[in-house]
């Protein structure tokens, strides 16, 4: 009685499985072109996504430069008792503001550790620095600092 009930299961099994093959194989027959379609359309979704990040990722660079200043000697030696010349400051068109920016620039300050120390906005300090730099001729804060030190408008 058990071999017949283990004959009958093996039997049922291979059937259930020989139903769910060619089950299988009629949905991979019949529906090759939409199966291979979406598998295409998620490849290329995938790649799409994968191509947009690369592209878009912001990118960042971080430039330090540094510019050299002497510090004031203590004994209220030449560095401490530097004067702009005025003149030449009023010949180029510098206004007092911009002159105060443009010796925190050569201090080697940021515009927003400007703008925190002089109590304005940031965007302030960027008209500033432009218009100095507009009136020294100058493209960058290094050529704008080495301009006023030439100029004599810098210690």
């Amino acid at each position: 009685m058990k071999r017949h009930v283990l004959i009958f299961g093996l039997v049922g099994g291979l059937l259930v499985a020989t139903l769910q093959y060619t089950q299988y194989r009629f949905i991979v027959i019949e529906h090759s072109v939409e199966l291979y379609g979406a598998l295409v359309a998620i490849l290329f979704a995938t790649f799409g996504i994968w191509l947009g990040l690369r592209i878009t990722r912001r990118r960042e660079t971080i430039v330090v430069k540094e510019v050299l200043v002497p510090a004031p000697e203590p004994g209220g030696g030449p560095a401490s008792a530097f004067l702009p010349d005025t003149a030449r400051q009023q010949r180029l068109g510098i206004t007092a503001r911009e002159l105060e920016i443009l010796s925190l620039v050569a201090r080697g300050l940021s515009n927003r550790e400007i703008a925190t120390e002089l109590f304005v906005s940031e965007n302030t300090v960027k008209t500033h620095c432009s218009r100095a730099f507009a009136k020294l001729g100058a493209a960058r804060r290094t050529q704008a600092v080495r301009r006023g030190k030439e100029l004599g408008l810098l210690p």
